[in-house]
């Protein structure tokens, strides 16, 4: 599959995958900022994108990131959807207890493509019975 993608900003790396297999492309911020415990930013990465139909892009966190600094993504994942043709955005935040620089062309985040189908919802007057039924979080237990 072919994703086409343009710069807005000449200077920034394009995505890319860092090793044959990975599942996520490596994003870069295309700007510096420093991130203060608890705040949060869109932080751009430069780039467009044209999602083929049938797909999605999500944004996630990069684990290394979120390891070592306790940098995440807030909408994680965040979607691009097909008709989406904006800059992408990451919207970063710092779980961490020390200021984080965001330096110009570093991984911030990672992008995987996956294939979607659109739902055709029915509407019923009730829904089948499950074991489950109305259960909520942690309905399940534990073991």
């Amino acid at each position: 599959m072919k994703i086409q993608i343009s710069r807005a900003d000449p200077d920034v790396k394009i995505p890319s995958y860092a090793t044959p297999g990975d599942a996520g492309l490596d994003l870069y911020s295309a700007e510096e900022h420093v991130l203060k415990p608890g705040e949060r930013k869109l932080i751009s990465t430069g780039v467009r994108i044209a999602v083929p139909l049938g797909y999605e892009a999500q944004v996630r966190p990069k684990s290394g990131l979120a390891v070592k600094h306790g940098i995440s993504v807030v909408n994680t994942p965040g979607t691009i959807d097909a008709g989406y043709r904006g800059v992408v955005g990451v919207i970063a935040i710092n779980h961490g207890q020390e200021e984080f620089k965001v330096e110009k062309n570093a991984k911030i985040a990672q992008m995987v493509i996956n294939k979607i189908e659109q739902a055709e919802l029915e509407e019923v007057s009730s829904l089948d019975e499950t074991e489950r039924g109305e259960g909520g979080f942690g309905s399940t237990g534990t073991h």
